[in-house]
């Protein structure tokens, strides 16, 4: 476990260096939700994804958009992350990607691998993907309930081995949603997945949005929350690679312990992101909302709604609830992630003190 007092000198340098994002943005991580269809119906979606109509941008008009960026950004330092729904539902998929790579651009997918065979693997090569997160969330029977799909986990499996077998892909990722149903199955998942030629193991806890409402019997308790990130130090203390998400201020026990770094929500300072239909938001796990809609790539430069927009992510949250406003962490924390924030209420609807610290 790293000194405190270095934590805290982490930290604070942490809370200089936002601050300066929050003036002088860096445009790291561009997400594009490709669609909003799925083959799987996930008791925790954020985004209600399934059998469902969206708008979608076609194969020229991502072409242009993301020459604009290349000519007003740079492709350097930039990584497109491609997502849905389950992006390769997307029947241009090949297409809209192949252009990207010509124009340069690193990227990498989440998705649920279902539909990813030898012959989808070596495609996915062919247009240049680097990185993928492949969801498993918990043994067999736990996955297929979760994500109300029979046969899924054998399908997703069979994919993530054909990306071994030939994706050629700089880092194959599983990410697991843990809830309160499946949170005994860690340590059988970690010798499955121990056995397995990937690269890194991502564990998360379930969210309260979108589905996950619905579902609050699956919301982690004060325990499990501690078991967790337990396991996460224990596995990573042995060197194995496993790392807890990008996700919450965890205070001075847990943070750095559990991740590479330091707790950022990158909404608007790191992160961008591209509706199915065209709209330009922050991060695609906020809550759709129209006043987090900046622009949309059919009538605005991209580059200019980045240079110009996006201030209600470029503050801090705790200042809009008299708790937060309050507490002695908020300079590390600043209200939390964005995604998890109540804005009809202005609280946070996840805060670990009390809970880790």
């Amino acid at each position: 476990m790293l000194d405190v007092a270095m934590k805290r000198s982490h930290l604070e340098q942490m809370r200089d260096y936002r601050k300066r994002l929050m003036v002088k943005p860096q445009l790291r991580n561009l997400f594009l939700e490709l669609t909003l269809r799925c083959n799987e119906r996930c008791m925790h979606c954020g985004s209600h994804c399934g059998e469902v109509f969206s708008d979608e941008l076609t194969v020229e008009q991502y072409r242009t958009f993301l020459q604009q960026v290349k000519e007003d950004m740079s492709t350097k330092g930039k990584m497109l992350d491609i997502t849905g729904g389950e992006p390769l539902l997307r029947k241009e998929f090949f297409d809209i990607m192949g252009a990207a790579h010509e124009l340069g651009f690193s990227w990498g997918m989440t998705s649920n691998a279902t539909l990813i065979d030898d012959s989808v693997a070596k495609d996915l090569k062919k247009v240049g993907i680097g990185t993928i997160s492949v969801s498993i969330d918990g043994l067999e029977q736990t996955h297929d309930e979760f994500r109300r799909t029979p046969g899924g986990y054998r399908k997703a499996m069979n994919g993530i081995e054909s990306l071994i077998r030939y994706g050629g892909l700089e880092h194959v990722q599983v990410t697991t949603v843990v809830t309160h149903k499946n949170i005994g199955e860690l340590d059988e998942l970690f010798k499955i997945f121990n056995d397995m030629d990937i690269d890194s193991w991502r564990v998360i806890n379930m969210e309260p949005m979108g589905r996950a409402k619905e579902h609050p019997e699956l919301i982690l308790t004060k325990e499990d929350y501690q078991t967790m990130f337990e396991f996460i130090r224990n596995k990573r203390m042995q060197g194995e690679p496993v790392t807890y998400g990008c996700s919450h201020y965890l205070g001075m026990e847990y943070e750095r312990e559990v991740r590479d770094w330091y707790y950022l929500c990158t909404a608007g300072l790191y992160t961008a992101s591209i509706c199915a239909n065209g709209d330009i938001v922050a991060c695609l796990d906020i809550e759709r909302r129209p006043e987090f809609v900046q622009g949309n790539v059919l009538r605005d430069r991209f580059s200019e709604v980045w240079e110009n927009k996006f201030r209600v992510f470029r503050r801090d949250l705790s200042d809009d609830n008299e708790v937060c406003s309050k507490c002695d962490q908020k300079d590390f924390c600043h209200g939390d992630a964005y995604h998890s924030w109540d804005f009809d209420n202005n609280r946070p609807q996840v805060c670990f003190k009390d809970i880790l610290f």
